[in-house]
């Protein structure tokens, strides 16, 4: 007796149909790397955007909120002049620089707005207070902190109760004083958004507070 026996084998509507979820699936997986690669850029352009705030908020909390109330009087040629100086648009004070720094000691920060390739550029220029001698002349250095800024705004506070300009101000220009607080308003060309940054001026806090305490004691006697 012939048994004929039939080869079984896959049909051709069990193949498209196979080929089709496979496809589906490629575009799902493919959908899910996308998704995934967008949040990672998202992320890293997060994480970007918190470290150049922080790197700017340091700088400004490091050398700015130890300012030294000084005077520049080394030359008989030149007018004697406080060395703070503020403005809407920029800023120059006194500051020290860490022992472990390449050129330790007093430094005369400006920190200015400047365009640079079409671009907006946050600088800060650097250079001794005391003069140099000619054994070690120190060449002034001019740093980019931040870039892409369409924003730069200062404004300093005065404590005073007696003075009828007290609060906010514009500009702080031939004072004998530093202010109190100083706050700091920038905005970037991405149009992410910058908290205002408000520090206080640690040796202008000591001085009001030695103020009252004279004041308070004469009072008393």
């Amino acid at each position: 007796m012939f048994c004929a026996c039939r080869q079984k084998g896959f049909t051709l509507i069990e193949i498209m149909m196979a080929m089709t979820l496979l496809s589906l699936m490629m575009v799902l997986l493919f959908g899910a790397l996308r998704i995934s690669a967008q949040s990672w850029e998202v992320g890293e352009g997060k994480v970007a955007q918190v470290s150049e705030t922080a790197m700017v908020y340091q700088f400004f909390r490091r050398h700015l909120a130890i300012a030294q109330p000084l005077w520049h009087d080394f030359s008989e040629d030149e007018e004697r002049a406080f060395s703070f100086r503020g403005t809407a648009e920029s800023v120059q004070f006194v500051s020290p620089l860490p022992a472990s720094a390449a050129r330790p000691g007093l430094q005369v920060f400006t920190v200015y707005l400047q365009q640079e390739n079409g671009n907006n550029a946050l600088k800060v220029s650097i250079k001794p207070f005391f003069p140099s001698s000619d054994e070690q002349a120190w060449q002034d250095e001019d740093v980019v902190i931040l870039t892409h800024v369409s924003l730069f705004q200062m404004s300093y506070f005065e404590s005073d109760p007696l003075s009828e300009s007290g609060g906010w101000q514009q500009e702080w220009v031939d004072r004998e004083t530093l202010p109190s607080l100083i706050k700091i308003r920038i905005a970037r060309d991405n149009e992410l958004y910058w908290p205002d940054m408000v520090i206080p001026v640690k040796l202008s806090a000591a001085e009001s507070y030695a103020g009252f305490s004279a004041d308070s004691e004469g009072d008393i006697r």
